[in-house]
């Protein structure tokens, strides 16, 4: 799951823009679950699951940011504001 993870990061930056199309962005929001499984650390499946559903709404817009400003999606990288 951890390759996984860095495959996902280390995506060019133009397919990780477009992943957070909103329709498209829930790929995002499966790898928030999948990499709080990869750690054992069910805050960050908690975090994963909350922005299914619910944040599907805005979450878009804060993973577009995150991926602009570190380079990655939110809550995908080594530590929860990574």
């Amino acid at each position: 799951m951890k390759s996984f993870i860095n495959t996902v990061n280390g995506l060019p930056l133009i397919v990780k823009v477009l992943l957070c199309i909103p329709c498209i962005e829930i790929f995002y929001s499966v790898c928030r679950v999948i990499n709080g499984a990869a750690k054992n650390d069910i805050l960050w499946i908690v975090l994963g699951i909350l922005t299914i559903i619910p944040g599907a709404a805005f979450m878009w817009i804060v993973d577009l940011i995150w991926v602009l400003w570190k380079g990655h999606a939110f809550l995908l990288g080594d530590t929860y504001l990574g």
